[in-house]
C-alpha cells in the first residue's frame, strides 16, 4: 500500500521538530492523554506534498517508526500528546463538555512558511472526553476526509488537511463491523467556537481571556495593536468564517454537520463528516442522515455560520464587557462585529458568481442574472459543476451553448436566460478566448462526485484495494485543468449510482 518512492531500506529517523504553545497553557484546558497502541499498523498513504511543507522527511514518516508513530503506537522525540477541551451546540442543543473523544493532539510544528501547524491523530482511541465511545474511526470515514479535504486545498478553500493514513490491523463496531484506520490531521489551530464556549459555561472569566490571548497571538496578532483587542478578535473570526462560506457555496459544497464545535476559529473547513457536493442544483439539498429538519442544507449555511458566531460572541461577552466599560457597551460591540458576517458574505459570493460567469466589472443587475440561472438549474435539475464549467466555453463562442443547454429538463429555460447573458458579456473588456482561461480558473472541472468517492471506500473496505483512492486523490489534486481521458470523474451519478445520504463515522 505504500508508495514505492518512499523506500523503507535506508533507516531515516522520525523527527517533528516539535514546538508545542497549546501544551503550555494550563491543564483545564485539555488533559494529557497519549494514544492507544493498536494491533498492526500498515501505510495507506504519505502526504508528501505536505509533509515537505511542514519540514518533515515523508521517507521518514512512511518508515516502520513513522507508521508507529502515525498509528498511535509510539510517541515521537518531543510530542506531548493532549486531547483538548472544548463544549459545543449539537444540532442546536448545547452540550458543557465534548472534547477529543477519539483524538490526539501529538504537538504543533513550524512549516517552511514559517506557519505553526498541528498534528492530530483522530481515531486514536478512547481519552477522558469520549463519553463511553471507542475512540476509533473506520476505514471509509478517514479516506472521505483524506479525499475531501484534500480536494477542497486544491480547489483554494481554507481547509483542514490530510497528512497520512494508516489502517490499524483491528476491527471498529458500528452498524456493521468495519476495519480501523487512523487519520493524520494538519491544521492551522483546532480552536473551535465550543472551545471559548467551554469556559463561558463555567463562567471562567480567566481561561476565556488566556484562551482569546492565545487565539490573538497565534492566529490574529493585528488584534494585539487595535484600541478593542477583543472586538477585534471577533469581528476577525466572523469575517473569515463569512468569506469561508461563500466560497462553500460557490463550489456546491455542503458540510453537513455545522455544529459550534465544528467550527473553527480560523476559518478552515474542519471536521468533514457527512459532507458532499452537490450534482444537481439544489438549494434545499441535504446529505447527511442525521439532519432530518435541513438546519445544515446548502442555502441555510450562511444562516448556520451566523448562528455559531452569536453564540462565540455570547461566550465573550465577559471579556468583551471588561474592554467596552459595561454590559450595555460589550453588547453593542458584539453586535457591532456580527453585522459585518451578511456584507463579507454576500460580497464573496457575488464576486465569485460574477468569475464563474465570466463577469469581472461590476454592473447593477449582476446578481439578479445570477440568481435566475440558479432559480432555473434549480428547476430543471442543472449539474451545478458541470453547468459553470461549460458555460466556460460557451462564454467564448455561442455553439459552445449545447454542452450547456443539454444539462437542462427544458433546455429552452437555458436559452432564455443565455440571451440576456450575452447581452450582459458584451460591456466585458476581455476577448472570449481570456474571457474562458478566467472562467476556468473559477469553475471547477472535477470534484470528488460522491458515487466516485463510494466506489473508492468500497473498494478499500470490501477488497482493500486502494487504486481507486489513489486515482481519485490524483484527479482532484488539480481540478481546473481539462483532462479528456478522465470524463467518469466529471459525469454525474446515473440513478442506480446515485449517493443521497452520507454519515458521520462517529
Amino acid at each position: 500500500m505504500t508508495s514505492p518512492s518512499l523506500s523503507n531500506l535506508v533507516r531515516q529517523p522520525v523527527l517533528f521538530g516539535f514546538d508545542n504553545s497549546y501544551a503550555r497553557l494550563p491543564e483545564r484546558f485539555y488533559s494529557r492523554t497519549n494514544p492507544v497502541p493498536v494491533a498492526a499498523p500498515r501505510l495507506i498513504k504519505i502526504n508528501v506534498e505536505l509533509a515537505h511543507k511542514l519540514g518533515l522527511n515523508p521517507e521518514a514518516l512512511a518508515s516502520a517508526e513513522g507508521i508507529e508513530i502515525l498509528s498511535g503506537n509510539q510517541v515521537a522525540t518531543g510530542s506531548e500528546p493532549i486531547a483538548l477541551a472544548y463544549a459545543g451546540h449539537q444540532f442546536g442543543h448545547f452540550v458543557p463538555q465534548l472534547g477529543d473523544g477519539r483524538a490526539n493532539l501529538l504537538g504543533e510544528v513550524v512549516g517552511c512558511d514559517a506557519s505553526r501547524y498541528d498534528i492530530q491523530l483522530k481515531g486514536s482511541g478512547p481519552t477522558p472526553f469520549s463519553r463511553r465511545g471507542d475512540g476509533r474511526a473506520a476505514l471509509g470515514p478517514v479516506l472521505r476526509e483524506y479525499i475531501v479535504s484534500e480536494a477542497m486545498h486544491s480547489l483554494g478553500v481554507p481547509t483542514t488537511r490530510a497528512l497520512a493514513a494508516v489502517t490499524t490491523g483491528e476491527e471498529v463496531f458500528r452498524e456493521s463491523v468495519l476495519p480501523g484506520a487512523v487519520l493524520t490531521r494538519v491544521a492551522a489551530s483546532h480552536l473551535r467556537v465550543g472551545t471559548f464556549q467551554y469556559f463561558a459555561a463555567r463562567n471562567d472569566v480567566e481561561g476565556l481571556q488566556i484562551l482569546a490571548d492565545y487565539a490573538i497571538g497565534r492566529h490574529y496578532p493585528e488584534a494585539a495593536q487595535a484600541k478593542q483587542p477583543y472586538q477585534t478578535l471577533l469581528k476577525s473570526v466572523v469575517g473569515r468564517q463569512a468569506r469561508l462560506i461563500a466560497q462553500w457555496t460557490l463550489l456546491g459544497f455542503i458540510h453537513g454537520v455545522m455544529n459550534t464545535d465544528n467550527s473553527s476559529i480560523f476559518g478552515e473547513t474542519i471536521d468533514y463528516g457527512p459532507c458532499a457536493f452537490m450534482e444537481a442544483y439544489d438549494p434545499d439539498k441535504v446529505f447527511s442522515s442525521i439532519d432530518r429538519q435541513g438546519r445544515y442544507s446548502y442555502s441555510n449555511q450562511p444562516h448556520a455560520a451566523h448562528w455559531n458566531l452569536t453564540r462565540l460572541a455570547e461566550a465573550l461577552l465577559p471579556i468583551l464587557e471588561q474592554e467596552a466599560g459595561s454590559q450595555e457597551a460589550a453588547l453593542a460591540s458584539a453586535y457591532e462585529a456580527l453585522e459585518t458576517f451578511a456584507t463579507q458574505y454576500e460580497t464573496t459570493r457575488l464576486t465569485g458568481l460574477r468569475h464563474k460567469l465570466g463577469l469581472f466589472t461590476e454592473q447593477e443587475g449582476d446578481e439578479a442574472l445570477a440568481q435566475d440561472l440558479l432559480d432555473r438549474m434549480a428547476a430543471n435539475r442543472a449539474d451545478f459543476t458541470l453547468t459553470f464549467r461549460r458555460l466556460c466555453d460557451a462564454a467564448a463562442q455561442p455553439h459552445g451553448d449545447a454542452g450547456v443547454r443539454n444539462l437542462f429538463a427544458d433546455p429552452a429555460a437555458f436559452d432564455a436566460w443565455a440571451a440576456g447573458w450575452r447581452r450582459r458579456l458584451e460591456a466585458e473588456p476581455l476577448s472570449g478566448e481570456a474571457r474562458t482561461a478566467a472562467m476556468r480558473l473559477a469553475n471547477p472541472a472535477f470534484i470528488p462526485r460522491n458515487h466516485v468517492v463510494e466506489a473508492a471506500l468500497d473498494a478499500a473496505i470490501e477488497r482493500q484495494d486502494f487504486q481507486p483512492f489513489e486515482e481519485l486523490l490524483s484527479v482532484t489534486s488539480h481540478p481546473y485543468e481539462d483532462r479528456p481521458h478522465l470524463e467518469r470523474y466529471a459525469t454525474p451519478a446515473r440513478p442506480e449510482e446515485s449517493v443521497t445520504q452520507t454519515f458521520c463515522g462517529t
